[in-house]
């Protein structure tokens, strides 16, 4: 059977799938890993990118920094709800820490995985709930 020519197909990587790799890598560092650095790194990655990057990178970027947003945000209530129930010493602590954990943060942590996936496949992704922080 003849072999039927095909159309050209580029390797190359869409404009800004490094930059959006980096910045899903480094919410995930955020919430995983170092949670201090992370977030500095993924801080400084979007100051420096966001104006000149290319739309693929823009989105991923804003993504990450929006949701990291969201995740602080949600340790200090969990703390606030902590002490409002009676301190680090209560009994209440350890239920609510590990609803914080089994919801909240895994949430946070698949919405990562995701879109790192999506990143690595050159798409956009749009976390949702906590993705549109940023204007």
């Amino acid at each position: 059977m003849p072999v039927s020519p095909e159309a050209p197909t580029s390797d190359a990587p869409p404009p800004g799938q490094g930059i959006a790799i980096a910045a899903e890598s480094l919410y995930l560092i955020n919430l995983l890993l170092l949670p201090g650095p992370g977030f500095l790194a993924l801080l400084g990655l979007f100051f420096r990118c966001r104006r000149d990057a290319p739309p693929l990178a823009q989105i991923h970027l804003q993504q990450t920094l929006s949701a990291s947003l969201w995740a602080g945000a949600l340790l200090i209530v969990v703390n606030l709800l902590i002490v409002a129930l009676g301190g680090y010493d209560s009994g209440w602590t350890w239920v609510v820490v590990i609803l914080y954990f089994t919801t909240a943060h895994t949430t946070l942590v698949v919405f990562g995985i995701f879109g790192l996936a999506r990143a690595l496949a050159g798409q956009p992704y749009q976390y949702p709930l906590v993705g549109n922080l940023l204007p």
